[in-house]
């Protein structure tokens, strides 16, 4: 086969597949989850601080003993038909629920790190991060960097999903 064929063909399933994961988590997320307090302006909430990047994240108290972790986001060159050229990257601070084990990996809540210029790239469509055709989603940026979460971080629907889910929409992120 030659090579046009193959990326049609690659393209296709991707698609295939991508519907099929958007479908399923529009069905699960209207599943009843577990309760998670409102974990703003409470005494029952803590705050992860990054003096680093200069943002904080206000976490249930139910998060007691969470760690972090930091690793690295590539971004790809567009006009590059197999991904494996890098165009940029960046550092994605990772906060793991205090429940995680390796036997039963819980959802962590993952904040990849842009500069400004490489959110603007981004946005101008410069460089992609993955294969879907889903950027990143602005959590909050200060003067310096722009905080997101990674398009598809919960895809998997690993145990506590939900919870990060409704830790996400109460906007916890606070950039200074």
């Amino acid at each position: 086969m030659n090579k046009t064929l193959i990326l049609k063909i690659v393209f296709g399933i991707a698609i295939i597949i991508f519907v099929w994961v958007v479908w399923h988590f529009v069905s699960f997320k209207n599943s009843p989850g577990p309760v998670v307090p409102d974990i703003k302006n409470t005494e029952t909430s803590l705050e992860y601080k990054n003096t680093e990047y200069r943002f904080s994240l206000s976490l249930p108290i139910s998060w007691k003993g969470y760690s972090v972790t930091v690793d690295k986001w590539t971004g790809y060159a567009i006009n590059d038909e197999l991904g494996d050229t890098a165009f940029t990257d960046g550092p994605v601070v990772s906060i793991h629920n205090p429940k995680w084990t390796a036997a039963v990996p819980y959802q962590d809540i993952p904040i990849m790190v842009f500069t400004l210029d490489q959110w603007i790239d981004l946005q101008k469509e410069k460089f992609h991060i993955g294969a879907t055709p889903i950027g990143p989603s602005e959590l909050g940026r200060n003067p310096r960097y722009v905080f997101a979460l990674p398009a598809r971080y919960n895809f998997a629907f690993p145990p506590g999903y939900e919870e990060v889910d409704r830790i996400i929409q109460s906007n916890p992120l606070r950039a200074y």
